[in-house]
């Protein structure tokens, strides 16, 4: 599932195409995605002015002139590609996938296209989702952070408002593993599997260590590999794993970065080698999840 890297990379891709640009066209395929879809969602969407955009936790927001946000999550198969008018032409589904706008104007779809939006400007932005696990949402601009995908929402790591105290009052008291503790949204917002496993290398602590015993020496060193990790990724446009791309249809490089995740086998880049007792990056399971780390840095 793309974490807050490529949400935000994705957000900030939507922004220089929608930002300010009236929404000309906008349709539906279908009912629903991992929920039905607003009421009128094409209708309320069309001819409105997009006044910006904004990213919360995994969450992108689009707001509109009519005082009403869109909520977007991408979900584990998600994507929002949008095209310039003078881009190539997507491939199409048949007749019995073509739908028709607010208008009554024939938008057929990409493959897996389940809502498009289309500017005055031609730009096309299109959500593809294979397995439709990804969502969509409207609501009040005014009463973005109480909808309840984002009401119980944790602080953002990249903003100054999260510290060292802040995540050590989070922390306090938890008995789960550090690496639970951290992919829990109600405690930091954002994060997932990749990026706590590599800001836990980067900071030297343990996966299995329990929450409660980071605060201290250990979230000292925590918090700034979080917020390094984050930017160095947002910077390289996120990991592209399996379906993620980038709003512009380019792959993220991040991956390429990777100290542990997916490294399982490989030489930690921190360890002298195998003659200082180093086994090279290790693999367990924590609560379903695959954890990468190395025993001998992580402590």
């Amino acid at each position: 599932m793309p974490e807050l890297p490529e949400v935000e990379t994705v957000m900030r891709g939507l922004a220089a195409v929608l930002d300010g640009r009236r929404i000309a066209r906008a349709a539906t395929t279908r009912p629903d995605m991992r929920w039905p879809f607003p009421d009128r969602l094409a209708e309320r969407l069309d001819g409105t002015r997009v006044t910006g955009l904004r990213r919360r936790g995994k969450y992108i927001l689009v707001r509109l002139d009519s005082g009403e946000s869109l909520l977007i999550h991408l979900g584990m198969s998600g994507r929002l590609v949008a095209r310039p008018k003078d881009a190539p032409p997507v491939p199409r589904m048949g007749p019995q996938g073509a739908y028709s706008d607010a208008r009554g104007h024939n938008m057929p779809p990409e493959a897996h296209e389940h809502l498009v939006i289309e500017t005055q400007d031609g730009t096309r932005i299109g959500f593809v989702d294979p397995r439709r696990f990804g969502c969509v949402d409207l609501m009040p601009t005014s009463g973005e952070d109480r909808h309840r995908l984002l009401a119980e929402l944790g602080p953002e790591p990249l903003e100054e408002g999260f510290t060292p105290a802040v995540l050590s009052a989070a922390l306090a008291g938890r008995r789960t593993p550090i690496k639970a503790a951290l992919l829990d949204q109600s405690v930091v917002a954002g994060l997932g599997n990749i990026y706590v496993c590599e800001a836990l290398f980067r900071a030297g602590i343990s996966p299995r260590r329990l929450a409660q015993s980071v605060p201290g020496r250990r979230v000292e060193r925590l918090v700034p590999a979080i917020k390094a990790v984050l930017r160095e990724a947002i910077g390289a446009g996120g990991s592209s794993l399996r379906d993620y791309v980038r709003a512009d249809g380019e792959l993220g490089r991040f991956q390429d970065r990777f100290a542990v995740y997916d490294r399982e086998g490989q030489p930690c880049p921190l360890c002298p080698g195998p003659e200082a007792g180093c086994k090279g990056v290790q693999r367990i399971v924590q609560s379903g999840r695959s954890t990468f780390w190395c025993p001998r840095m992580q402590r």
